[in-house]
């Protein structure tokens, strides 16, 4: 068996991100074909929030790696920006959970849209050659060609299209 980084991660309990009321009338507006619903930092955050994480039967949100206050939304730009936080800042899995948040993503989103994904600041020890890998174009598509690579990627997002009425 491989080594793990971090065989005992710290749980977090997860916290309701919106009101069942403001869920609702979100859900509303998104059902309703005539009205354009502009993409918001809770939209994105629930896309990812249950990326399974490469290492622990838990999703991103549960090891407090994704935090909607860590998502930023520029729709005149089409721009959106999601900071994550490693559980260690020696985790050798950054670079995958980084092209995992980036391809669910990418599949998720109308494709005039634009995703950069950063490791959150001062979090990793090698934060800017992450950084680089996981937002330079070739090398996302060198390493989700790569069979091996997108077999791991798959099976992070394989669940994460399950929506919790609770949060």
């Amino acid at each position: 068996m491989s080594k793990v980084d971090n065989p005992n991660p710290q749980i977090h309990e997860i916290k309701q991100t919106i009101s069942e009321t403001q869920r609702k009338k979100r859900d509303l507006l998104e059902q309703n074909e005539e009205i354009e619903d502009e993409i918001d930092q809770l939209e994105i955050f629930d896309l990812i929030r249950h990326i399974d994480d490469p290492e622990h039967p838990l999703t991103l949100e549960q090891l407090n790696v994704l935090q909607p206050e860590n998502i930023k939304v520029n729709i005149d730009h089409k721009l959106i920006t999601v900071l994550f936080t490693p559980t260690i800042p020696h985790c050798s899995l950054a670079q995958i959970i980084g092209l995992m948040i980036k391809v669910k993503l990418i599949r998720s989103l109308p494709r005039d849209y634009k995703v950069d994904v950063y490791i959150t600041p001062g979090t990793h020890v090698q934060e800017l050659s992450v950084n680089k890998q996981i937002n330079d174009k070739e090398r996302v598509m060198a390493a989700i060609e790569n069979p091996s690579i997108l077999r791991v990627v798959n099976k992070g997002v394989s669940n994460s299209d399950r929506l919790d009425n609770c949060c």
